[in-house]
């Protein structure tokens, strides 16, 4: 890591607890990135993402939106 990049205490904690958030968190749900919104979402019926016809996530699996700022664009 560069300097920059170097975390702060303030930082290490914040990536400490999601990393053990990522220890019990149930198979059921997974995050999705929507415009700036961090969805929590359950899984559909058989079990993987639900979508609706022609592809896009099904918004009625959101059980919660979670103010953490986030971007699901790729690299």
């Amino acid at each position: 890591m560069t300097e920059n990049t170097e975390p702060t205490p303030e930082e290490r904690r914040a990536i400490a607890t999601l990393e053990r958030l990522a220890k019990c968190w149930p198979k059921s749900l997974w995050l999705f990135s929507a415009s700036g919104l961090l969805c929590v979402m359950r899984n559909g019926p058989d079990g993987s993402k639900a979508h609706v016809p022609g592809g896009g996530i099904d918004p009625d699996y959101i059980l919660a939106t979670i103010d953490i700022s986030n971007d699901g664009g790729d690299w």
